[in-house]
């Protein structure tokens, strides 16, 4: 990965933030410190776009609190949302018929899992099977008594069009599933890691790192000219597509391992600390 040159007084014309462990203190609030910093690299020529792994309906009223009104890439990069607008602009679907076939080859191989389906759209909701067990608040839609949507017919995951699977193995912790999954069908899908408990069944070849692109283009800028904060291993491809990547101090160790510099954590203003350093005048 290269510098671009200077353009303006901000070297960069896209700046690219991961929310979760990156932008969001661990209250989820974003602080006025790397507000004001978006700001002026806003005002300097920079778009700022977010990019996580949350979809649409479990972003939207994030987005709406930090009035944030951008383009977001949702989904690890199946959806494009324009908050402004707040219309789903594109979005890519993981084959029902083969989510189905890649959790019996993974059972098969590894023994039962628990299973969650994100279900695509606006107001897609998570669905749990019997098994993938969840504390409430999670951020998955809620029963009237608070518990997340859990259904005891698996069936019920591959009713409707979804963008990805959320997998739980009773042992094995999520690097180790990932791995493991990853060596059983990864000619088939892609996988990931986003969070604690959260090994995620993407469409192959699906990353944020494409979902930024497609933000990029709309915004007229390039992987040349981007710069990208991220903390887990679905911000890798990102963070390697930008032209400079930044892993926070709270990163997993295989961000920090292919990032350009490790900035400080999410609760201690590490994405306002870099853009202010880039904003300074050079002497």
């Amino acid at each position: 990965m290269t510098q671009p040159e200077a353009a303006g007084v901000f070297p960069y014309r896209l700046i690219a933030t991961d929310l979760d462990g990156t932008l969001l203190r661990r209250d989820k609030t974003v602080s006025p410190r790397t507000r004001d910093a978006l700001r002026t690299a806003q005002a300097a020529g920079a778009h700022h776009v977010v990019a996580t792994g949350r979809s649409v309906a479990w972003t939207r009223d994030i987005l709406t609190d930090l009035g944030y009104r951008g383009l977001a890439v949702c989904g690890q990069g199946a959806q494009l949302y324009h908050a402004g607008e707040q219309r789903l602009l594109t979005s890519v679907t993981l084959d029902r018929a083969l989510a189905q076939t890649v959790v019996a080859k993974l059972e098969a191989a590894l023994g039962p899992l628990g299973v969650a389906a994100n279900r695509d759209g606006m107001t897609g909701d998570v669905v749990l099977d019997e098994r993938f067990h969840d504390k409430p608040g999670r951020g998955f839609r809620e029963d009237p008594d608070g518990a997340p949507w859990q259904v005891d017919d698996r069936a019920v995951l591959f009713a409707e069009p979804l963008i990805k699977l959320y997998l739980r193995h009773p042992t094995l912790g999520d690097d180790a599933l990932a791995a493991a999954a990853l060596a059983e069908v990864g000619d088939l899908v892609s996988l990931t890691v986003s969070g604690e408990d959260l090994v995620e069944v993407l469409p192959h070849g699906l990353t944020k790192a494409r979902g930024l692109s497609l933000a990029a283009r709309r915004l007229g800028t390039r992987a040349a000219e981007t710069i990208a904060f991220g903390d887990m291993p679905n911000d890798v491809a990102m963070l390697n597509w930008a032209a400079h990547g930044v892993a926070m101090a709270n990163a997993h160790p295989a961000v920090k391992e292919i990032a350009d510099e490790v900035t400080a954590g999410n609760d201690a203003e590490g994405v306002a600390l870099v853009l202010e350093r880039l904003l300074r005048p050079t002497p």
